[in-house]
């Protein structure tokens, strides 16, 4: 029966005979897939030196089989002992560490590290949360500036539409008072002479120059 194996190749294949897997190389389809050990299988009357050898071979495969294993494991457990004894000596730099810092941290030194450096964390935080919302109440300023009720020009606003139809003036007067009370903080500190996140074209008194920059 032909076979559909690669010719001119070496290749993997179970032999028909032994059941084994054998390295062939066939040169045409119609080559027999049997091993080299079993072409003196062949025939019906040689069933009996097939069975005999056949056996013969298996028990040498599972030998063979059994030693690679027996190397297999032996080499795993030598791996096992080789990482316990690296995870033990891991966990006793740990433990010394551990106690260096308890220590540390009883005697104050490590906590007041730890504070301090939580508390500058958050202090920066809390600074840079403060200057978004300025930019962004800023930006509020000055859309209210441009969209606020003309007081010349009864229920008309400031960029000439009627408030009614006017889209700005809505969507900013739910926010128009809390721009307001910003904008009142903000013009009592620039009058204290302190730095304010009011709009550079801002009416309010500036701050006079020190000659040193404060870096934001």
């Amino acid at each position: 029966m032909p076979h559909a194996y690669e010719l001119h190749v070496e290749v993997t294949a179970q032999c028909l005979c032994c059941r084994a897997p054998r390295i062939f190389h066939f040169s045409s389809p119609t080559d027999q897939v049997v091993c080299g050990q079993c072409v003196n299988h062949l025939g019906s009357d040689k069933s009996e030196r097939r069975d005999r050898e056949h056996v013969a071979m298996w028990a040498d495969l599972y030998a063979d089989q059994q030693v690679k294993h027996q190397l297999e494991v032996e080499g795993l457990a030598s791996d096992v002992a080789s990482e316990a004894a690296v995870v033990a000596a891991l966990r006793a730099e740990t433990a010394g560490l551990t106690a260096v810092v308890a220590g540390e941290f009883a005697a104050g030194g490590v906590r007041d590290l730890l504070e301090n450096d939580v508390v500058r964390r958050a202090d920066r935080a809390t600074e840079l949360a403060n200057r978004r919302n300025d930019r962004a109440m800023a930006v509020l300023w000055r859309l209210e500036r441009l969209h606020r009720e003309d007081g010349s020009n009864f229920g008309a606003c400031a960029c000439g539409k009627p408030l009614l139809k006017c889209a700005e003036f809505a969507a900013i007067e739910p926010e128009r008072q809390m721009v307001r009370e910003w904008e009142k903080k903000n013009v009592a500190l620039a009058a204290e002479g302190k730095r304010s996140a009011l709009p550079t074209d801002h009416a309010a008194p500036k701050p006079a120059a020190t000659g040193t920059t404060r870096r934001r």
